[in-house]
């Protein structure tokens, strides 16, 4: 090594040093560095050249010119055809594609809707030269150079969407569009991901959009559906008033939310937002499934509770399950099995040794008996077997995705598998015809779709291997890929322009998932239809389980789209047990309510084991928030300990009580059910639905409302007994015990929370319908009903209301048809502070007749004095025989302290009736106060 004296320098070094020196002294001179080059412009902007209005209400097609050329990310579109229209009074289409070339969309077998006019080199219709084109809510504006649109509501002329500030960019791999906010509007949706912020969304967070298997226990980033949509909630002179705004569009896609703009940034397809003028909450959702699709009816036994776990290893293991919750007295409607039950893990196969055919028919036989149900797990990907019957029809039809022409080779559970085709119309009959089948091998009521991002365990273009075995033997590891492979890097759809933060790390497309330049039926590139597998995946279940058993089908998928709500129930995937998972489950359910998919719940205790700090409080906390989640399941990892409900005493004596609710609540939620099946209207809801004027619960997220007014509020944190919970106006009484009330200004009202106990609070002007409850909901929905009537406190003037809804659950179709449903509509009220009116009013009663549904009991809350003078009238006439010799008036001396407002509460009941459900009544009696 050579080596110099510290003051001797080589000639060119001193000049070099010379040299920094003199540019060390300018830079500092100047004070600052010299400024990095401005970025290039991705974009400058359209003309637009022509507009006209199509006839017949036909909307208006313009067309668009590119103002300059960039080359970032590709070159741009050169010339766009815009589209609008007003397709409804509240709902309002603003397209923007090619105009030479068509370009992917949503298929519109898969998402029915209105169709856009064809492309044409010229449109028919007169100029339009107006200023703005108006439906009856909503109204588009636009400018022409630069073309930028608006939308704005037409009665107070409040800008919903308005692109004029930055320029449309069009490319082929690269869509952007930006929007201007107001910065007090408060925004939810842009899912599927786990927000630790809770619902609400906050600016800069990233909402990333683009199918992944990543577990949910990942924060901030792509999970399992992509819900392009959001709702916005301002306050406007002291009023909530609410939009939706949906870019229908099946690409990865990067939604960047600055809190006084948000920017789309897409990596395909076309622009296609549909605008819903709400203007409340529920207006919005119904309004967006009545174009999405209404979510599917649910059986009324998916309002159960459900218990699963991967790692069941035997039936034996099952029956005893299903023991240890009959022993232990907890409700159980449905046993589940996650991949237990395969023959080394292929889809629609029985392990001979661990679930023989026999003992397994003879335990459904049993189950089936006692009115339990039992589903089971079946992943998309194929295993490459010819031995394997469902791989070699499959191979026949060729209903496989392929890569380079042939079936597109990946890895998961079984090892080496192919993906079907859910696109190629072979493709979903070949798989409703496997259905048929299994449904043959073992009458299982119902199927959970899983791994259907699609998930693979490898990335790229694989072979076989021929030097070592896959699936490994005996691995402990089976996730990791055993394949030979390599990396997709020639293509510009595995290597876009645009890097999306796919899987919070700007992942390529095609990692752990199949690769993003095969090809589905006729021509279809996987980079566009991605997103819509498990959705496709979900359609095809839903036709194959409706075709066999001709009865209302139950599907559970793990990836969304678009409209999947109209098919399946979603769960919110693999969670973690942990305080903070629990606390997130409450934002992505409440975010499935508003993407039209209802039914949904988490994994009860978590799904991942957590170890410290202990199950046991934790999950006492779970069944308690879990008893009220739509969807309600109790799910493990094979890695965890046991943790069904009945392994700790403490657990189970809340799972007796919080499942023991749920079950009096049954009627009510399948009511809930079928509003959501007519009008889209979650089952769980945030705060701000039924109180959208209410500000203060715009970022609630560890509250929820079930319907309009039954608010539940959960202990989140280890080691809390008290909870403190935002009440909005009104009075408020606990459902465990109505004697504690709280009558709330608009407060957050500190509540007593002790281990084995949730606060479940109904709120006033509300008649809720409840059963005597039970352990299976067959026997739970034949007993007698209680009427639980929620007055203001001390009120002398009210009213409330209800309804129920009931049905066999048997038909596919959830309708309000004679001889098999029925639907009551109940209304009370206090006049005077002493005449009280209940009555109801019924459609369609035969069924209820036929199945001798009566009303036992009416609690009345709110009222002071005793009941007097009572009198009956059924299907308006006298009736004194209903009211049974054991009929009395109850409950009238029980007056406790309320939580807040210092009043005394008044819980009195009518008893001994024999009302029958399927019959208008009308009861009527006197309050008397004594001296």
């Amino acid at each position: 090594m050579l080596s110099f004296a510290s003051n001797t320098l080589l000639p060119w070094r001193l000049l070099l040093l010379l040299l920094l020196t003199l540019a060390g002294s300018s830079t500092a001179s100047n004070g600052a560095s010299a400024p990095a080059p401005a970025p290039k412009p991705v974009g400058f902007g359209y003309k637009l050249v022509s507009l006209v209005e199509r006839p017949n209400g036909g909307g208006l097609v313009g067309y668009l010119r590119v103002k300059q050329r960039t080359s970032t990310y590709g070159p741009d579109i050169p010339r766009l055809r815009l589209f609008v229209k007003h397709e409804t009074k509240d709902r309002v289409r603003v397209q923007i594609t090619d105009a030479a070339k068509q370009r992917w969309e949503v298929p519109y077998d898969l998402l029915p809707r209105e169709p856009s006019p064809p492309l044409a080199a010229t449109c028919p219709g007169p100029p339009f030269t107006a200023a703005e084109y108006a439906g009856e809510d909503l109204a588009f504006t636009y400018g022409r150079d630069p073309f930028w649109f608006a939308v704005h509501r037409k009665s107070t002329r409040q800008p919903l969407f308005n692109t004029s500030h930055t320029p449309l960019v069009f490319k082929d791999q690269y869509l952007e569009l930006t929007t201007r906010l107001p910065g007090d509007a408060a925004l939810y949706g842009l899912g599927e991901n786990t927000q630790p912020g809770g619902m609400k969304l906050r600016p800069n967070d990233p909402y990333t959009l683009y199918t992944t298997d990543a577990s949910a226990i990942n924060l901030n980033t792509d999970l399992y559906g992509s819900h392009p949509v959001y709702v916005d909630l301002r306050s406007v002179a002291g009023r909530g008033v609410a939009h939706a705004v949906l870019l229908l569009n099946s690409n990865g896609m990067d939604v960047l939310y600055r809190g006084t703009s948000l920017t789309y940034k897409v990596i395909g397809g076309l622009l296609d937002f549909y605008f819903f003028a709400g203007p409340t909450p529920l207006a919005v959702v119904d309004q967006y499934t009545a174009m999405i699709g209404r979510p599917a009816p649910m059986p009324y036994w998916a309002f159960g509770f459900h218990q699963c776990r991967w790692g069941y290893q035997n039936i034996s293991v099952v029956e005893g399950v299903v023991e240890g919750y009959r022993n232990a007295d907890i409700p159980l409607d449905v046993i589940w099995n996650d991949d237990d039950h395969m023959d080394a893990a292929k889809d629609f196969t029985l392990d001979p040794v661990n679930y023989p055919r026999p003992k397994l028919l003879a335990f459904l036989d049993k189950i089936h008996a006692r009115g339990m149900k039992y589903i089971v797990l079946i992943d998309p990907g194929i295993a490459v077997n010819n031995s394997y019957g469902v791989y070699r029809r499959g191979m026949e039809r060729d209903i496989f995705i392929k890569l380079d022409g042939q079936p597109y080779l990946a890895q998961v559970w079984p090892g080496p598998v192919y993906f079907p085709d859910f696109i190629n119309p072979n493709g979903a009959s070949w798989w409703i015809d496997e259905v048929r089948r299994f449904h043959e091998l073992v009458p299982v009521d119902g199927l959970w779709i899983d791994m259907n991002e699609a998930s693979n365990f490898c990335t790229g273009k694989c072979t076989i291997p021929t030097k070592h075995k896959c699936p490994i033997p005996d691995s402990k590891e089976p996730w990791l890929c055993c394949l030979d492979c390599k990396n997709l890097t020639n293509t510009r759809w595995d290597e876009p322009p645009y890097k999306i933060n796919a899987s919070g790390k700007s992942a390529p497309l095609g990692f752990n998932t199949i690769a993003t330049s095969a090809m589905h039926y006729n021509g279809i590139l996987e980079y566009n239809a991605h997103s819509l597998y498990g959705f496709s995946q979900a359609i095809a279940t839903h036709k194959g389980l409706q075709s066999i058993q001709g009865k209302r089908p139950f599907v559970l998928t793990r990836s969304t789209f678009v409209g999947s709500g109209a098919y399946a129930a979603h769960w919110t995937g693999d969670n973690k047990g942990t305080w903070e998972n629990l606390r997130y489950s409450i934002s992505t359910i409440l975010n499935f309510g508003i993407f039209g998919m209802p039914m949904v719940g988490a994994d009860i205790c978590g799904f991942y084991p957590a170890g410290d700090p202990p199950l046991e409080e934790l999950c006492n906390r779970w069944i308690e928030l879990g008893a009220f989640y739509p969807f309600s399941r109790d799910h493990a990892n094979f890695a965890s300990p046991r943790q069904e409900l009945y392994q700790w005493a403490s657990v189970a004596k809340s799972a007796r009580n919080a499942l023991g609710m749920r079950y009096r609540m049954l009627p009510y939620l399948y009511t809930l059910n079928y509003e959501a099946h007519l009008t889209g209207a979650p089952v769980a809801r945030p705060l701000f639905f039924s109180f959208p004027d209410f500000t203060p619960c715009y970022g609630v997220s560890n509250q929820f409302l079930l319907g309009a007014g039954v608010m539940v509020s959960p202990v989140l944190e280890q080691g809390a007994t008290s909870v403190s919970a935002v009440f909005p106006p009104g009075t408020w009484y606990n459902l465990f015990d109505t004697s504690k009330v709280v009558v709330s200004s608009g407060a957050t009202v500190k509540l007593d929370a002790p281990l084995n106990e949730i606060n479940v609070h109904v709120h006033q002007n509300t008649i809720l319908p409840l059963q005597r409850g039970g352990t299976i909901s067959r026997d739970a929905r034949a007993t007698p009903f209680t009427l639980v009537v929620a007055f203001p406190l001390g009120a002398t003037e009210a009213d409330a209301e209800g309804a129920v809804y009931v049905d066999d659950d048997e038909r596919p179709a959830m309708v309000l048809a004679e001889g098999q449903a029925t639907y009551a509509r109940f209304h009370a009220s206090v006049r005077g502070g002493k005449e009280v009116t209940v009555r109801s009013q019924v459609s369609m009663g035969s069924f209820s007749l036929r199945k001798g549904l009566v009303v036992e009991k009416i609690t009345v809350l709110g009222l002071h004095g005793a009941g007097r003078d009572l009198a009956i009238q059924v299907d308006g006439s006298d009736a004194a025989a209903i009211a049974t010799s054991s009929t009395y008036f109850a409950g009238a001396a029980g007056e406790e302290e309320a939580v807040d407002g210092g009043q005394r509460s008044v819980t009195m009941e009518v008893g001994g009736l024999e009302l029958p459900l399927g019959k208008s009544f009308t009861i009527t009696w006197n309050m008397h106060i004594e001296a």
